[in-house]
């Protein structure tokens, strides 16, 4: 159907989506122009209702669905193909999702001083100050360039190739000034090189050396993942009073309700403020 496709170019153009997402959306599309009566084109919202309810899906993965309905027909809403959206009132099963896991402060400090336990040690030290301290993801940490350096501030190119500023505190720019005193590959554009195929420290070699740490440690390392760290930074940043709008930008997240799932977390230690601070930000490290 040529407005799926067209639709998946403006995606692609104009969003910046990636080659699994267009992949998935294209799959979701398709596979309900096939089964709802008449096809896309001639759907209801009733049609749209029923094919949603039949689903064997999980409700993940219905919601998933339901979601590239609805970007298509606005999608055709905003260029006038159609005139009435049939995804207006859908009702979807609940979605159970479940908190995000998140290691303490102590524990953080304890992961942090490990890392002096283990080979390349400044390298690791200075990528786990440097993930707690921005919350980046763990691609974009690994495959940091130098050019993304703004004095303090380090900016990321993220999903969807969507820019964003991120700061780094004054422990985290101390360790990375470290590693780069020492770091051997002047020609490489990472970081954080290495000799893989991709230039620069891989997730899988990253998360292998972070469950090494953790062990060290003495905290379970199935407890620990780049992704907790990420958890970390966003939970301590929302427990000590930091603006939830501010966070969902340094997280790189779209949409604020992703961001919100932190308000289920810590709910006692919220606090009506918008002042922003890091809960290892104004430590001082003489190890550095």
């Amino acid at each position: 159907m040529k407005y799926i496709d067209i639709f998946l170019e403006a995606l692609s153009a104009e969003k910046g989506r990636g080659q699994k997402t267009l992949e998935s959306y294209a799959s979701d599309l398709r596979h309900a122009d096939s089964q709802i009566p008449g096809g896309l084109m001639h759907a209801t919202n009733e049609s749209v209702q029923a094919y949603l309810s039949n689903l064997p899906d999980k409700p993940s993965s219905i919601a998933r669905k339901a979601s590239a309905l609805r970007g298509f027909y606005k999608f055709l809403m905003l260029e006038k193909i159609i005139s009435e959206n049939p995804t207006a009132n859908l009702e979807l099963p609940k979605r159970n999702r479940s908190l995000p896991k998140f290691l303490s402060v102590e524990e953080i400090e304890l992961l942090i001083s490990s890392a002096g336990d283990i080979k390349t040690s400044v390298r690791l030290r200075a990528m786990i100050e440097l993930l707690y301290a921005s919350g980046l993801r763990v691609s974009e940490l690994c495959e940091l360039p130098m050019t993304a350096f703004l004095g303090d501030k380090l900016l990321i190119h993220g999903k969807g190739a969507k820019e964003r500023i991120v700061p780094m505190h004054e422990r985290a720019i101390a360790a990375l000034e470290k590693w780069l005193s020492i770091r051997d590959d002047e020609k490489s554009k990472y970081v954080f090189p290495s000799n893989s195929k991709t230039g620069h420290i891989t997730r899988d070699g990253f998360f292998k050396i972070l469950k090494k740490c953790a062990v060290l440690a003495g905290i379970d390392p199935h407890r620990v993942s780049p992704h907790v760290l990420r958890h970390s930074f966003a939970s301590h940043l929302l427990a000590g009073g930091a603006n939830l709008r501010a966070i969902q930008t340094m997280l790189g997240h779209e949409d604020i309700s992703t961001t919100q799932i932190y308000t289920h977390v810590l709910p006692e230690q919220l606090r009506e403020t918008v002042q922003s601070h890091h809960p290892l930000g104004k430590l001082k490290d003489s190890n550095l």
